[in-house]
């Protein structure tokens, strides 16, 4: 039947990973607090969308599943701070960006215009019935979270880390000093896991801020926590944190983009920080102390890589060939000839100032290994 080829033409975009991208950013390009979630939160929302709108065009109306997409879409995004109106905003973008190109394939591969009016009209019924599903479960989310307690605590937690002159008041003590910990957790399943864990070993106050899990914690956990990548600053009373909140942000982005996990103290992250946020300058030094490399020679690139490990590991053999899948020999050689393309050695405590000068080439390849 002709309306049947409008079904396989959702259902071939349904499962296309271009698709389903392309909408995530037109949901995001509307709507600057949705863009403001991870890319993946967007993400996982909208693919089980697009799957429930395919089903709902096979089997005559909107599922279970679906609806239950919507409502969990709705409520997510209102204990998250998005308001109803910009989630609104996300959602028809995403829709837009799909019929179009719906149509516009249809259109290329000879489907009738009838038949595409139809499928773009069944798609409207159904996503309205998705839209009522959502506002719904945002303003019962919404109430939920005005009527209790953790609210009231959250939003003290939001003017705190957002630099808010407020009142302090329990679970937290004015005088008291709190780790700042900031997260990429968006998902508020996972955030309320990681709430048990952080405060477990003392008080502490966890929320949803900016879209993401962020706490400020008495003591941190003992051993660290692993799994997704969270920045503990070092305490402060809770009138000066909103400093440390944003360069936790700054450590947190660094940390992601070097693909570190576990909880992570800020401390830790100093240099890596310093650097994401400085990238012309690792762009000098690369060109100042790696003129001798030719980044389109892989022998090359496995140098700098041998002597990123090398410095990342004190200088050490045995560690940095372990680190590599290597024999020792091996890093040894690779050091020797990185020291002879570069006319510097990796470690030079000669003359002073040896920890700049290594700092500043292990700043120098990672800029040269990223930019790659």
């Amino acid at each position: 039947m002709e309306g049947d080829r409008f079904l396989r033409l959702l259902i071939e975009r349904a499962d296309d990973a271009a698709t389903l991208e392309a909408t995530v950013q037109a949901a995001r390009s509307r709507s600057e607090l949705v863009a403001a979630l991870p890319e993946e939160e967007t993400r996982r929302h909208t693919r089980a969308l697009v799957r429930g709108v395919r089903a709902a065009l096979a089997g005559g109306g909107p599922g279970a599943e679906v609806l239950a997409a919507a409502e969990l879409l709705g409520s997510d995004r209102a204990r998250q701070g998005v308001p109803v109106a910009a989630l609104l905003d996300g959602f028809q973008a995403g829709r837009a960006h799909l019929v179009r190109t719906l149509v516009d394939e249809g259109r290329r591969t000879g489907v009738p215009d009838g038949v595409l009016l139809d499928g773009v009209s069944r798609i409207d019924e159904i996503t309205t019935a998705l839209v009522h599903r959502m506002v719904h479960a945002h303003r019962i989310a919404e109430l939920e979270m005005a009527r209790t307690t953790r609210e009231s605590r959250v939003q003290l937690l939001r003017q705190l880390l957002h630099g808010e002159a407020v009142t302090v008041r329990a679970p937290l003590d004015p005088a008291a000093a709190y780790h700042c910990v900031v997260s990429d957790v968006s998902d508020p399943a996972v955030a309320a896991r990681l709430e048990t864990a952080l405060t477990a070993a003392g008080p502490g106050l966890c929320g949803l801020v900016d879209g993401r899990l962020a706490a400020l914690v008495a003591r941190l956990p003992d051993p660290p926590l692993t799994g997704p990548l969270l920045v503990a600053a070092p305490p402060a009373r809770p009138a000066a944190v909103a400093p440390r909140y944003a360069l936790g942000r700054r450590a947190l982005r660094a940390g992601a983009a070097a693909g570190l996990t576990g909880l992570r103290a800020l401390t830790d992250l100093a240099l890596l920080t310093a650097a994401d946020a400085e990238p012309e300058l690792g762009g000098l030094l690369a060109a100042d102390l790696l003129h001798g490399l030719d980044r389109d020679d892989p022998f090359h690139v496995e140098l700098a890589v041998t002597a990123l490990a090398y410095l990342d590991h004190g200088g050490r053999v045995a560690p940095t060939a372990a680190a590599l899948h290597v024999h020792g020999n091996t890093v040894k050689y690779r050091v020797r000839r990185f020291k002879e393309l570069t006319g510097e050695p990796l470690l030079d405590a000669s003359g002073g100032a040896a920890v700049p000068r290594a700092a500043n080439r292990w700043w120098a390849l990672r800029h040269w290994l990223g930019a790659g």
